[in-house]
């Protein structure tokens, strides 16, 4: 027979709502009360029946995650910090990816909403807003990260994008660069605040991008590396070729520096290159990559916690924007003045 609440507070002489507290984690539980049902729950394998306090509480302790590409590394540690936070409160993440496909997003945010998550954090592949008036209107709490949109109120957490593109491009200038290119991203705030950033950078020193220096991805993150590749075939095409590229994340300056390598040519020596994202692998390349960092486990954990402040709240909160610092880290594919 499956071990209840009950039999729990009954062995310990203690109430079934302190057994109860100390699931949910509650503040108001001492720590030797906390360890003493803990300790029972383990000699018993207590389970604790999540479709039952699902029709007590009106909380199925789950929350949901979508994101664009499960693949990209940035996403993988938004995703960590999600769970780092929620580990903690006795909630299980769920996570779906919609491969940058607004459709298909559509679909997978019905199969998460459909398991009654208590909130639902959300990296958008969409171009309107008419998604989120509907989560709106079924009462459910939700955060945006990374992405947001013009006419929203909504919570946020991310950087701001147009800082990143300056900071990205400001450090080319100050390596020596005269004529730095950009390879863009999808039609999604993060790529337009960065390509703004650089236009501002460039507007500060005199400067304006040449014609074709700015070049669009084919493609979304999943499939970076090509879609940088491609982009930097065109951008050594131009005369006078570029002397810096500043590219919309780490994948795609992966591409870019290998169809230089593939052209004869030298990173930093001939053409600098800075990435963002700082992916754990940027130190360890050929070149190693100079990347402005978004500090993606911060983003993730304060999208939890603040996921987790809507679901406690009594009453609708003013929707917070909170914006985590970027911060450039320079490597040796940008060095130009050390060469």
């Amino acid at each position: 027979m499956a071990v209840r609440l009950k039999d729990i507070a009954q062995d310990l002489g203690v109430s079934v709502v302190t057994v109860s507290k100390v699931l949910r984690n509650h503040s108001d539980i001492s720590a030797e009360t906390r360890e003493r049902v803990l300790k029972r729950m383990k000699e018993l394998n207590y389970r604790p029946n999540l479709a039952a306090r699902a029709l007590v509480t009106g909380r199925t302790c789950t929350m949901g995650l979508v994101v664009p590409d499960l693949v990209h590394p940035f996403f993988a540690e938004v995703a960590k910090g999600v769970s780092k936070v929620l580990r903690k409160m006795g909630y299980s993440l769920l996570i779906a990816s919609s491969e940058e496909d607004a459709q298909l997003e559509q679909q997978e945010l019905e199969q998460v909403l459909a398991r009654r998550v208590d909130a639902l954090i959300i990296a958008s592949a969409q171009f309107t807003v008419e998604s989120f008036r509907r989560i709106e209107e079924q009462k459910l709490p939700y955060v945006l990260i990374d992405r947001q949109f013009s006419g929203l109120a909504a919570n946020f957490i991310g950087v701001d994008d147009e800082a990143v593109g300056a900071i990205a491009t400001e450090h080319l200038l100050e390596q020596g660069c005269k004529n730095i290119a950009h390879i863009r991203g999808p039609e999604v705030s993060t790529s337009l605040g960065r390509l703004e950033g650089y236009r501002i950078a460039l507007h500060r020193h005199g400067l304006c991008p040449a014609a074709g220096a700015i070049v669009i991805g084919r493609t979304g993150d999943e499939t970076g590396e090509v879609s940088g590749y491609e982009a930097m075939q065109k951008i050594l095409a131009l005369w006078p070729r570029p002397d810096g590229v500043f590219c919309y994340n780490d994948p795609v300056a992966l591409g870019a520096m290998r169809a230089i390598f593939d052209a004869g040519l030298r990173v930093p020596q001939d053409i600098a290159i800075v990435g963002c994202g700082n992916l754990n692998y940027d130190a360890l390349l050929r070149v190693p990559l100079s990347s402005v960092d978004q500090d993606s486990l911060a983003i993730g954990e304060r999208a939890g916690e603040l996921a987790l402040e809507l679901i406690d709240s009594k009453g609708p909160l003013r929707p917070k924007s909170i914006m985590v610092e970027p911060k450039l880290i320079v490597r040796e594919s940008s060095l130009r003045t050390q060469h």
